[in-house]
């Protein structure tokens, strides 16, 4: 079995996310969606929420399992018994980004594969950062996200 960890902070699970795992779920038989739990980053949604936001958007996806971790992605993917870190890329900054990591991925582990996706078109503009901000101001986010995540960032922001 061929199984992917697709990894990130979700916060929110946007359409070039789900771009990724779709496209992923062609490829791999197994795809773990795994939130980051120990994120540098201040997040919006808590790790439970955001991976409630993800099994929603996936709940048709049968390959699709959701996650959480801490520590080193290496341990993980040791933990689920897989080797391939599946990550998608939007434009040539997000390669440099990423190439350092997947780097220091092999480093840890010569066994652990980094999959590279190009997000598809529609969707290369769209980051979770930009989605809150939009959200933050009380403009439609229907088109970057799915229904129930800008449903879920309308509440956030009203609270």
């Amino acid at each position: 079995m061929k199984i992917a960890v697709y990894p990130g902070s979700f916060d929110p699970i946007t359409y070039g996310h789900l771009d990724i795992i779709k496209r992923g779920a062609k490829v791999f038989d197994k795809i773990i969606v795994a939130v980051l739990t120990n994120s540098s980053k201040n997040p919006l949604f808590t790790v439970e929420e955001r991976k409630e936001l993800i099994r929603e958007a996936t709940k048709n996806m049968p390959v699709v399992e959701v996650d959480s971790f801490g520590g080193l992605l290496v341990d993980y993917l040791h933990k689920r018994e897989a080797n391939v870190i599946l990550r998608g890329l939007r434009a040539i900054s997000d390669f440099e980004y990423e190439l350092q990591i997947a780097s220091t991925n092999r480093k840890l582990d010569e066994e652990v594969e980094t999959f590279f996706l190009m997000t598809s078109n529609q969707y290369s503009f769209i980051s979770s950062a930009m989605v809150k901000e939009v959200a933050r101001y009380g403009a439609d986010v229907k088109d970057l996200v799915p229904e129930h995540v800008a449903k879920a960032l309308q509440e956030k922001f009203e609270a």
